[in-house]
């Protein structure tokens, strides 16, 4: 089967239409300080605001315990959701409540409405098959049809993402398309030279996505707080760094079977390592094997890649055809230590072919470091989704819509 197309559910004007999307923005303080997701979500909105359904909005926010807080509550996101798409947004104050039933019943044609956090909810991320189908349930009174446009939550199987979708005739929305789309041409014959970056902090979180993607890509980058893990299988002392010691042998497997392979796993040569984990510690650029050597002793810290490193990954990357990144050098939101995400990104920019930024953390750093989203190629808005097809997983999300 493949996947369901909102050209499938037919005309939808003056038809209800419920749109999951993934709207789990940052704040701080009742401010968005990242409106990537809210904004990825606007292609879909605007072709059924234009074919004249009307839209309800449904997503989470955060982890509630499955009732209302109001530190979590989506009513920020639905005025800049107003804001991005130039039009009124209405907001219920309730997700299946009454005033939810009084906002949809009193909704036009072309009009957006949405509904508070489905995680105010129990039965929304419920272990109970039942309860989650009771609450899909109450979501599908709302629906004449559903869109399922939240690529961020597909690996999960929750009520608004699987048990709804099936309650009512579903469609994947285009950002849903546009993800598969690209992440197709990393897995199926993607054009050489294919690199792939890892970072992040650590190696467990991506030990499925080095084990599937080892016998696709010509080379494999590591850095981030993983990179330490990495060094320690070669024998090498890491300070304080973050360290899996637990790991260490799943790692020397990884080296082995990619020297097997012919495919190159590029560790940092060296490493900034600091005093302590604050902006305004003390540090210095070390080799990687000598991280210990510094005058930090064994309390170092190695928080970012050093120079050289950033220096080689960013030759290796430009060089390349398909390139995937997942996962910062470095503790990017430290200033001291961002300079091996921001060398990697601006090289992924630069890159002729495609180049994608695997969600999360890298999206985040992309932002922060202040580059323009139209040099990547793709930037996806669902980390954890993108690793878990990357480690060819079923996912739910996906399954439901027609994907196999």
């Amino acid at each position: 089967m493949t996947l369901r197309t909102i050209d499938s559910l037919g005309p939808l004007a003056g038809r209800r239409v419920v749109v999951r999307c993934d709207l789990n923005v940052p704040l701080k303080d009742g401010v968005i300080t990242d409106d990537g997701r809210v904004r990825a979500s606007v292609p879909t909105l605007t072709s059924l605001v234009d074919q004249g359904a009307k839209v309800i909005v449904i997503s989470h926010l955060g982890r509630p315990e499955g009732a209302p807080d109001p530190k979590y509550s989506l009513e920020p996101v639905a005025t800049r959701l107003g804001e991005v798409l130039d039009a009124p947004v209405a907001f219920a104050s309730d997700t299946v409540g009454d005033d939810a039933v009084a906002k949809v019943a009193a909704l036009g044609d072309g009009e957006v409405l949405v509904l508070e956090n489905l995680r105010f909810n129990p039965g929304e991320t419920s272990k109970n098959e039942a309860e989650r189908t009771a609450f899909a349930g109450q979501l599908a009174e709302f629906a004449d049809a559903v869109v399922s446009d939240g690529f961020g939550v597909v690996h999960r199987k929750q009520a608004s993402v699987y048990e709804l979708e099936q309650l009512r005739p579903s469609a994947a929305g285009s950002l849903i398309a546009a993800e598969l789309d690209v992440l197709d041409r990393l897995t199926e014959n993607p054009e050489r030279p294919y690199v792939v970056v890892l970072g992040g902090s650590k190696v467990s979180d991506k030990l499925g996505v080095i084990e599937h993607l080892l016998p696709r890509v010509d080379a494999l980058l590591i850095g981030g707080g993983m990179l330490f893990t990495f060094l320690a299988a070669q024998g090498h002392k890491v300070g304080s760094s973050l360290l899996e010691a637990d790991q260490i042998d799943t790692v020397k497997g990884y080296l082995a079977d990619a020297a097997e392979r012919g495919v190159d796993i590029l560790l940092p040569t060296d490493v900034v390592v600091a005093a302590s984990f604050s902006a305004d510690a003390e540090h210095q650029v070390a080799p990687a094997d000598a991280i210990e050597d510094t005058p930090f002793g064994a309390s170092g810290l190695g928080l970012d890649i050093g120079p050289d490193t950033a220096a080689a990954f960013a030759e290796r990357v430009r060089g390349a055809k398909t390139v995937f990144w997942n996962g910062p050098m470095g503790v990017f939101e430290l200033a001291p230590f961002a300079e091996g995400t921001r060398v990697v990104a601006s090289a992924l920019t630069e890159v002729d072919g495609l180049s994608v930024v695997g969600g999360g953390d890298s999206a985040a750093a992309v932002r922060q470091l202040g580059f323009d989203e139209a040099a990547f190629g793709h930037i996806s808005t669902g980390g954890g989704a993108s690793l878990e097809f990357l480690e060819g997983k079923k996912l739910p999300g996906l399954e439901v819509l027609g994907w196999q």
